[in-house]
């Protein structure tokens, strides 16, 4: 038991009370609250919560100041149900009443008309919640969460309580609201009205549920097309990730390296190189057409356009992430345990099939989820090779974008994608149940991991190896555009694309950073750099939460944390866009709404890495250090979180890089002022100039691999404690053991 059990309540209602008096309460337009802090005690915009509510006309911030009083007098109580009653009702009274005036007062007034014609015009109005209101609706929240577990949820844990209503509320706010009002234009008819009929007409199309495919026609629907492509990239990526991990983790110490770099190149590069490395290799004028044509006299064609483009694009896109994933669980796999089945006479091969493949099903299945919904949810492949195959991120795009501009269409379509991935969703929660898969326990273990059967050696080799050669062949077409003068024409080796965007100068004043690309590139770094730690953390204490406690509702939180996968990123950025342009949280314009979108776009990738890593630690280690008085939060950080480096590692890695690289997510959200790499790219391609967009895409490659050295570094391996085998005995040992 803590000696000041009550420390952590007495902390949130200060930091409630301080940030009515200290902080501003509201955002203003181009000021940063640390430049406002000089006018908190002036009658302006910036003063702050306690001013703006007993003097400048805006009483419902007092509701706030009574749901912290009301959590002061529970501070003041001894641990217990009285207490938990007094932080709730304050909690909530203070947490709801702020949010509900924040949706219904906005920056002219009331926002919503049925409350103008009920009440009257509104005299005031209220700005974005700033600072002050951040910090106390938040300590709002933890007090209520506090409640909850004096009054016995949550098995009293304080923490526990804190971080499930923290997330939720995180998700509710960041994932469901916007992407429920993006969606909620599915029902609204063409005269602005509700309406069941709309939807049912906008969704129950041949367009989308077409079967003409089978009958000789000239093609399916965009879901059976979205359906056929998401399974067979989601099959193709977890096999390809899985014979990867094996090669890296139980294969030749000599193809670790090289491996790990390869295997990681795709995960790291704009999805448009990829498509364009294939285009020049497979295109009607790439290389292989233009052979086959020279050669053997067939003609050129567009054959690669369609499903076989798309499929291998997604294919070289989504395979590191399995990678990721595979690799962390096969470190996990106990040694000790393929010991003991060779002890007992199975040879190799059968321990394999029977030990070691089926402690791999939580990793397995965690990849192949992610790699379907990845497919799903991908925008950028299917524009750049898909051809006349249409799928459902591409139609949505076209809806929103289009000269039809259908927004009704487009949530139809979003509502497909997000029953596709829920199905998804179930199907692996039945498939994996509620089987045990621990792997990592508090006991010893000195095994020597066994060496691959020679069977699967070789079928993990003739596989894996080809497909890493593909992948170097299409890097040096799709990179070689950025070192010749006009890719097609002129094939003089030149930097001067990389002049142009990144050039150094000396001026009057010292060094000028005088290149194009440098504005974009440090906005991106800057960006990319403070959301992946945070997605990271997110990612791995919700898996944590998952794993490790029971509370109702579980399968609709865990399903919550993977809704942002199942939404395409265009309408995910559009979403932000309609849920984030007013009050009470006015962000569009901001590099705060960017760093949102990386955040809860990335997010399941740290959920599930965590969640197949979780399933292999027995919970005695957590058990273990509660019994020697350890707090849950120095059990999750000094004991779990040391035996989760392979999933922190994976989190961290995928949220940095796909915040390099992202395009469609947040197309619609980036200023003049907030320009990123991605985009700088896509208006260089637009114009045409490609070499100034590889030089930039090779620059990005260069500083990414960087990052994953130094986030390798920094975090380390997981310490399993057990013994290696040396060179010249481990292969045979095994042998003779079998």
């Amino acid at each position: 038991m803590t000696r000041r059990p009550n420390a952590a309540v007495w902390l949130c209602t200060a930091a409630g009370l301080l940030a009515y008096l200290v902080l501003p309460w509201y955002a203003i337009q181009d000021t940063s609250w640390y430049e406002a802090l000089p006018q908190i005690f002036s009658a302006g915009d910036a003063a702050n919560g306690l001013l703006q509510a007993l003097w400048q006309g805006r009483p419902w911030l007092c509701l706030g100041l009574a749901g912290l009083a009301l959590c002061a007098v529970g501070a003041a109580m001894r641990p217990g149900r009285s207490q938990g009653r007094w932080l709730l009702a304050g909690g909530l009274t203070g947490a709801l009443g702020l949010a509900l005036a924040g949706f219904t007062v906005g920056a002219r007034g009331w926002s919503i008309a049925a409350l103008n014609n009920l009440l009257g015009e509104l005299s005031v109005n209220q700005f974005g919640i700033g600072a002050g209101g951040f910090v106390a609706v938040t300590a709002l929240i933890l007090l209520a969460a506090f409640g909850l577990a004096r009054l016995g949820f949550f098995r009293g844990d304080l923490f526990v309580s804190g971080a499930v209503v923290g997330c939720a509320v995180l998700m509710i706010l960041f994932i469901a609201y916007p992407v429920g009002k993006a969606l909620a234009g599915a029902f609204i008819n063409e005269d602005g009205h509700w309406s069941v009929q709309a939807f049912a007409e906008r969704i129950l199309t041949a367009r989308i549920w077409g079967l003409g495919c089978l009958g000789g026609g000239a093609s399916c629907g965009v879901a059976w097309n979205t359906l056929l492509l998401a399974l067979l990239t989601a099959a193709g990526t977890t096999l390809l990730g899985t014979l990867m991990a094996l090669m890296a983790e139980r294969g030749s110490k000599r193809w670790q390296g090289p491996l790990r770099v390869i295997a990681l190149l795709p995960i790291i590069t704009p999805p448009f190189v990829v498509g364009l490395g294939l285009i020049l290799l497979f295109g009607r004028a790439g290389v292989v057409n233009q052979a086959l044509e020279t050669w053997f006299g067939i003609p050129a064609t567009r054959w690669f356009y369609g499903l076989p483009g798309i499929l291998t694009a997604q294919l070289f896109a989504f395979t590191p992430i399995a990678f990721m994933i595979m690799r962390g669980v096969v470190q996990g796999i106990a040694p000790s345990l393929e010991e003991a089945a060779q002890m007992l006479r199975a040879d190799r091969r059968r321990t394999f099939f029977t030990v070691t493949l089926p402690l791999l099903k939580p990793g397995l299945a965690n990849a192949f989820l992610v790699g379907f919904i990845e497919s799903i949810a991908d925008f950028g492949n299917p524009v750049v090779v898909g051809g006349q195959y249409s799928v459902l991120s591409t139609d949505i795009f076209f809806a929103i974008v289009g000269a039809q501009y259908d927004q009704g269409r487009a949530a139809s379509l979003a509502w497909v994608l997000t029953l596709f991935a829920l199905a998804v969703f179930a199907l692996q929660r039945r498939v994996l149940g509620k089987r045990n898969f621990t792997t990592v326990s508090g006991k010893g273990d000195a095994g020597i991991p066994m060496p691959l059967p020679d069977g699967v050696r070789r079928t993990t080799y003739a596989i894996a190896l080809p497909w890493i050669v593909f992948t170097v062949v299409v890097y040096l077409f799709a990179f070689a555009g950025g070192f010749v003068q006009t890719w097609g024409r002129d094939y003089t080796l030149t930097l001067n694309h990389f002049r142009t965007a990144f050039s150094l100068e000396w001026g009057q004043f010292g060094l000028v950073w005088a290149g194009t690309a440098w504005n974009s590139l440090w906005t991106t770094l800057k960006l990319a750099g403070i959301s992946a730690p945070i997605t990271a953390a997110i990612g791995l204490l919700i898996a944590w939460l998952l794993a490790r406690n029971e509370f109702k509702r579980q399968g609709a939180f865990e399903f919550a944390a993977l809704l942002a996968f199942a939404i395409p990123g265009t309408v995910l950025g559009v979403s932000y866009i309609l849920a984030f342009n007013v009050p009470p949280l006015e962000l569009t314009g901001t590099g705060l709404i960017i760093v949102l979108c990386f955040m809860f776009r990335n997010l399941p990738v740290g959920v599930r890495a965590g969640t197949a890593a979780f399933k292999q630690l027995d919970r005695s280690l957590d058990e273990a250090s509660l019994m020697l008085r350890a707090s849950t939060a120095q059990t999750l950080f000094r004991v779990v979180l040391p035996l989760l480096k392979p999933a922190l590692v994976a989190a961290l890695v995928y949220s940095f890089v796909r915040a390099m690289t992202t395009v469609s997510a947040v197309i619609f959200l980036v200023t003049a002022e907030n320009e990123l790499a991605t985009t700088y790219i896509i208006g260089r391609v637009g114009n045409g100039d490609y070499g100034v967009a590889l030089a930039y895409c090779t620059v990005l490659i260069v500083l990414m691999s960087v990052a994953i050295a130094l986030i390798q570094l920094l975090v380390g391996e997981r310490k399993l404690g057990r013994r290696k085998a040396p060179a010249h005995q481990g292969h045979h040992k095994m042998e003779q053991l079998a």
